[in-house]
């Protein structure tokens, strides 16, 4: 209600005309006063801000339709007018908040910093209802509004590694990442499949590093060909990287927009473009052995700390982000430098290594005023004292960094990895997998319950990721990306008593109109197709409630409901981490029985299978449906046999017997295939 009200005071206010302003992040406080004002393509603008402050607003103001384009003046209005006032920094709760003031002939925007002002202006932007498409003119309601964020980082994570996007690319991404608040734009420079950023000291890392000969991210890791570069200049060859000029215009593009850009330099892991270029920094020496960096080796160290005082000359950012994540440590246990550092330092286990290199590359940022951010497995083998943790493998990461005393920036796969799927996968282009609509991603609260208030205190804010595997095309990138940003920006911005999603929606529903008449590619959520049908209530069987005997254990990570789950009428979502569908890997295969209590007659038996082929779930190769009255002699039903169709990115299907037939017990197995192996999953064994 605290949202309808506001809504409803506009309609009142304007005879039952209501307001069409959406405004995301939703404000604060809004209070609605009696009047409006009305801007004109000549209203003026004034401002107390002097010198760069000034020089930085006036230029952002530029790229602005009129009135807003108009020149900035010194002074206060006296009559008509928009007014910039930065007041005493003391003055605002945070460093971002503002409050914007709307009269029968004044606006005026006060906060204690740039980025306050820069923000009321954002909403001021969103909260006028226009007079045409090619103006800033329009009418505003008087109002005065109050407003500050709950977070001090609000973030999106670009991947340019595995499908690079041009300089220009990304600056539109920026303006509209502005438009909603978002603080910070995390690039992830470097990866296996391409390295993105121009090195003066180490030219190999974008004349091979940055080229592959097969454009799509997919045929390259998947293909006949193996993962390998290619010189620059190679007929075909896909990539390209940003000069240090274009590093520098994107830094001062976003800083104009209040935007901090963080880069990262992957480490230990996910280096093998880096081994191509330079295969003395693995532990064999050699190319296309590893994608891990040869911690034994000191050649390595001085690659990396040569790597980051580069990047450092080019980006302001308080923090430097290395990766961590998903190193492979057994190249290291037959490294004999890896060996050999192990014995000099003392280390019993390899995962120490990781940490070594950690802790050093820290005490190198340090030492140059900077702080080091990472995934969540920086936590393993003893976190960095001053390092901020990424969480995205759950929370857990982020929870025991915060009870150590540090802080954690939330993103959680669940709810922030937007390459998910948003939409029911078959109306929807191939993705990494999963479901992940415009509701989940809203509903998410970065702070868990299980925290203290002093804890919840280093939860220093939220981030979106938009990895790019599967999405070779800018248009795509925009579709993935939009609206579920905005989701995270309000998350980021609000606080969470005062979120509330259909109304939400509404406005997520008229940002989605404005960007596609920007020239951006949003998702259509006024044509959401929404959850999977089967999904939406429990299914009766004579099954349901029966113990169920697990002759192949299913995997804890995807247990679901435990030992209940295929007999508790509940049916899988879109994606298969719903906590509906058991997955399992051991032995690859799926054995269960189900105890009917009692002879029963029995008419069909059936269970639905999904297939995701990027994190490698598949559809059984093989399943056989058996019963039994005495649970020792089984009587073959069914056998269903066939070949994994890996074309098939998302698909979902249905192996059951159908007959007369008497039984106590039903034994259901179903075998991945030996070409692919991979995951089983299944949501429910139905029997009638």
């Amino acid at each position: 209600m605290r949202y309808i009200l506001p809504f409803l005071l506009i309609a009142l206010c304007w005879g039952c005309q209501p307001h069409k302003a959406s405004v995301i992040p939703y404000p604060q406080e809004i209070t609605l006063q009696k009047g409006s004002f009305r801007l004109t393509e000549s209203t003026p603008l004034y401002t107390n801000l002097q010198g760069q402050e000034k020089q930085d607003l006036a230029e952002y103001l530029q790229t602005l339709p009129a009135p807003f384009n108009g020149s900035l003046q010194e002074g206060t209005p006296t009559g008509e007018g928009i007014f910039f006032h930065k007041l005493p920094e003391a003055a605002s709760p945070t460093d971002e908040s503002y409050v914007l003031n709307v009269g029968d002939k004044q606006i005026t925007i006060e906060a204690g910093t740039t980025a306050g002002l820069f923000y009321g202006l954002q909403t001021l932007l969103q909260w006028i209802s226009p007079e045409g498409k090619t103006t800033g003119a329009g009418t505003v309601p008087a109002t005065v509004i109050r407003d500050t964020p709950r977070f001090a980082y609000r973030g999106f994570m670009m991947d340019v590694s595995r499908h690079f996007r041009s300089k220009e690319f990304v600056l539109k991404q920026i303006d509209a990442l502005a438009r909603y608040k978002i603080n910070r734009l995390h690039l992830h420079l470097t990866d296996a499949a391409g390295w993105r950023i121009e090195i003066k000291q180490y030219p190999r890392l974008t004349e091979l590093g940055a080229w592959r000969p097969v454009e799509k991210w997919k045929d390259w890791w998947f293909g006949e060909g193996g993962k390998t570069y290619c010189e620059a200049g190679t007929p075909g060859a896909y990539g390209g990287y940003y000069t240090q000029d274009d590093i520098r215009e994107i830094v001062r593009y976003a800083a104009l927009r209040h935007i901090t850009v963080i880069p990262e330099i992957e480490m230990p892991g996910h280096s093998e473009e880096v081994l191509a270029a330079y295969p003395e920094l693995a532990c064999s020496g050699k190319p296309y052995t590893s994608g891990e960096f040869c911690i034994g080796n000191e050649e390595t160290f001085t690659f990396l700390e040569n790597v980051l005082t580069e990047v450092m000359a080019l980006f302001p950012s308080e923090y430097i982000h290395i990766g961590g994540d998903e190193a492979n440590r057994k190249v290291w246990e037959s490294c004999p430098k890896c060996r050999a550092r192990m014995q000099a330092e003392g280390m019993k286990e390899t995962s120490e290594l990781q940490s070594y290199l950690i802790h050093r590359i820290e005490v190198f940022l340090n030492n140059h005023g900077r702080q080091l951010l990472g995934w969540d497995e920086i936590i393993e083998g003893g976190l960095a004292p001053n390092a901020t943790v990424m969480s995205w493998r759950g929370e857990e990461g982020g929870v025991k960094a915060v009870r150590a005393g540090q802080k954690t920036i939330m993103t959680p796969g669940a709810y922030c990895y937007l390459d998910t799927y948003q939409d029911a996968p078959p109306t929807q282009p191939e993705a990494m997998g999963g479901y992940l609509p415009l509701e989940k991603v809203y509903l998410y609260d970065p702070v868990p319950d299980t925290l203290t208030e002093a804890e919840s205190r280093l939860v220093y804010g939220v981030q979106g990721n938009l990895w790019a595997e599967y999405i070779p095309g800018d248009e795509q990138y925009e579709y993935m990306m939009y609206p579920r940003i905005l989701a995270i920006a309000e998350t980021g911005w609000c606080q969470p008593e005062n979120k509330d999603y259909p109304n939400f929606h509404s406005r997520a529903l008229q940002a989605v109109k404005w960007l596609q008449q920007q020239g951006y590619h949003p998702f259509d959520l006024a044509h959401e197709a929404g959850r999977r049908p089967e999904a939406l209530t429990p299914v009766s069987h004579l099954a349901i409630g029966k113990k169920v005997t697990y002759n192949a254990p299913y995997n804890n990570t995807y247990a679901a409901q435990g030992d209940k789950t295929l007999t508790d009428g509940q049916r899988g979502d879109w994606t298969y981490s719903d906590g509906a569908w058991q997955g399992f890997i051991s032995s690859r295969r799926m054995d269960v029985v189900i105890d009917m209590e009692a002879v029963t007659d029995i008419h069909s038996i059936e269970a639905d299978f999904i297939q995701v082929t990027g994190p490698e779930v598949f559809l059984p190769c093989e399943v056989v449906i058996s019963i039994s009255e005495d649970g020792e002699n089984y009587t073959e039903l069914a056998r269903y046999n066939q070949e994994v169709n890996r074309d098939q990115a998302v698909c979902f299907k249905k192996y059951g017997w159908q007959g007369e037939t008497r039984a106590r017990y039903i034994r259901y197995e179903a075998r991945s295939g030996k070409q692919y192996g991979g995951w089983v999953f299944t949501d429910e064994i139905i029997v009638r």
